[in-house]
């Protein structure tokens, strides 16, 4: 069954989509393209006839893409636009995301190519009067090695409709000879200051800082150590943005930053704890997979992300875990401004299980040992596809380091491509020093400092003798069908169902009360439930797929959360 939004109507892109980095040069590529798929690979040559228009940036599958029409793993998806340009002036292309490799060619020369279909990536390029811009994409999907997330050809269950192409804005900027390329944002709550270095196209480390309040402040060395008067410290319930500009000769760019500090630690009572700003903070939050019925994985407009953290919010929730995909800035933003704290999964690869039971097992409580023994057992034979998960988690955290409200990366999740966790697990705190990393979420845990754990049938009880942070970064799921907001009438996926909304809340409630509440006075860190709104065949969302029915009871939900953050906050914190 084909649903919309309430936003599908009016879908709209055109958002500035990098609000940590700013400029006025600004415009937007986005819009009726021309497209065509071809079988095999594409080069471009004058006199291509195209199949018609596709809406950039949705997914060829997409139905707000106007096309709908799934990507052979042997096919390549031609995009073509043209657009008029300042001739002779520099400028940058940025393209948010291509799922999964893309060859982008300017003008009849080959510009730039990325492979990965979670990350941005740009190129310089020198303008001409009029422009033409082709796009070619390959997308595998499950038949390749690369990160692909819950994407699936044969969609079912908890895996969902593949998408290829461009799927975030396409932008350019013009820019000077000399023009910052990168910014990499560092708090330090205990001075109440913030690191800021500034990288350029030429290696020039001269700029100047400009705060909000509107002082200078100049440097030489490529960075500056940047105190706040009076800092207000960021958290959900106080997300304070401080906004700056960099000049840099005749570039100018706008930021901002938070002040804040995501730990480990001990409560009042001794037990562990998750630790905000030094203190307990006890993290309830929900699974989020940011699928879309018309936009697969974007979003029809900002509105639409925004209602999706303020629901959240609403039933007093404060995180959000961002499970197998990588969103827009845009997301990131505004769960910065609007105060909601982000657990962002790397996304995921591998092959096929080759044993049914790797995947069962751990689901109703079976251990069936060392899922890291070999790289076949978890389907990580193909070393091309190891290199590109590695290659990805860093430009993840690359990407999204300067966002204030991620506080935690997710390495691995249920196992899925997993290999070398101990040693990722060290690479990633390397990337990024400042963040809790979740190695091993869910399944074949390998003894990193947190235990995370997903419980979804069976009863949850804190594992005895466990001096680790526990997580219990899945439960619940939950599942009642409204039809009519339904991806498919006939099937309906949850691990409990329920025929109304009353037996949902009176079960949710009883789940929370009898199971979470009592976990988090033993210690429990904290608690992601499953899920945000429904996903396709999967109908386990706290509202509809298509976001015009919430199942849930806000008040209720709001009150129990309130009650799990009171037992973990305690009379204090001994933080270490």
């Amino acid at each position: 069954m084909a649903l919309d939004t309430v936003w599908s109507a009016a879908a709209d892109t055109t958002a500035y989509p990098r609000p940590q980095m700013v400029r006025g040069s600004y415009v937007n590529l986005d819009g009726l393209w021309d497209y065509k798929i071809v079988k095999g690979e594409y080069f471009p040559k004058d006199g291509t006839e195209y199949d018609g228009k596709i809406r950039v940036p949705f997914a060829l599958e997409s139905p707000l893409s106007g096309v709908g029409r799934t990507l052979g793993a042997d096919e390549s998806l031609v995009l073509r636009t043209v657009f008029d340009g300042r001739a002779d002036d520099k400028f940058v292309l940025h393209i948010g995301a291509a799922d999964f490799f893309c060859i982008v060619y300017l003008n009849g020369k080959e510009l730039t190519r990325h492979t990965g279909g979670y990350t941005s990536f740009s190129a310089e390029a020198v303008a001409e009067e009029k422009n033409e811009l082709i796009c070619v994409v390959r997308d595998p999907s499950d038949q390749g090695v690369g990160a692909r997330g819950k994407q699936r050809r044969k969609n079912g269950g908890i895996w969902y409709t593949p998408q290829s192409g461009i799927w975030q804005s396409v932008w350019l900027e013009y820019v000077p000879d000399t023009y910052v390329t990168k910014l990499k944002i560092t708090p330090d709550i205990s001075r109440g200051s913030v690191n800021i270095k500034v990288f350029t196209n030429t290696g020039s480390k001269n700029f100047i800082m400009i705060d909000e309040d509107g002082r200078p402040f100049e440097s030489h060395s490529g960075e500056i150590d940047y105190k706040v008067l009076s800092p207000v410290l960021w958290s959900p319930e106080t997300p304070r943005l401080y906004h700056f500009d960099i000049m840099l000769e005749g570039d100018r760019v706008r930021s901002y930053f938070a002040l804040r500090e995501f730990g480990i630690g001990k409560r009042a009572d001794g037990k562990p704890c998750f630790t905000l700003n030094g203190e307990p903070y006890f993290m309830t939050g929900l699974l989020d997979q940011g699928y879309w019925p018309d936009g697969i994985y974007t979003p029809p407009s900002d509105e639409a992300l925004i209602y999706d953290i303020k629901l959240a919010k609403k039933c007093g929730f404060n995180t959000l875990r961002k499970h197998a995909k990588v969103e827009s800035m845009r997301f990131y933003y505004h769960c910065d401004r609007l105060g909601m704290i982000v657990w962002q999964d790397i996304v995921n690869g591998g092959g096929k299980y080759d044993n049914f039971w790797i995947m069962v097992a751990p689901t109703i409580g079976i251990n069936i040992g060392d899922g890291e023994n070999s790289y076949g057992r978890l389907a990580r034979t193909d070393a091309q596809g190891r290199k590109l998960f590695e290659q990805e988690m860093t430009e993840t955290v690359e990407q999204l380091y300067n966002c204030p409200c991620i506080a935690l990366w997710t390495l691995f999740n249920e196992a899925w491509g997993q290999f070398d966790s101990e040693r990722l697990t060290a690479k990633l705190r390397e990337l990024d020093g400042t963040r809790l990393i979740d190695s091993t979420s869910g399944w074949y845990d390998q003894g990193a400092p947190i235990r995370s754990i997903h419980r979804y049938i069976l009863p949850f009880r804190m594992p005895k003798k466990e001096s680790r942070h526990v997580v219990l970064s899945e439960y619940g799921g939950y599942s009642m069908k409204i039809s009519g907001h339904v991806y498919n009438e006939k099937k309906t996926f949850g691990y409990l169902v329920f025929r109304n909304k009353d037996k949902l809340n009176a079960a949710l409630g009883k789940l929370l009360e009898e199971q979470i509440v009592p976990a988090v006075r033993e210690g429990l860190c904290a608690a992601i439930y499953t899920q945000l709104s429904d996903v396709e065949n999967e109908q386990n969302g706290l509202v509809t797929y298509d976001r015009k029915e919430l199942k849930a009871d806000p008040d209720m939900l709001a009150a129990l959360n309130a009650e799990m953050c009171a037992v973990a906050a305690g009379a204090g914190a001994g933080k270490r």
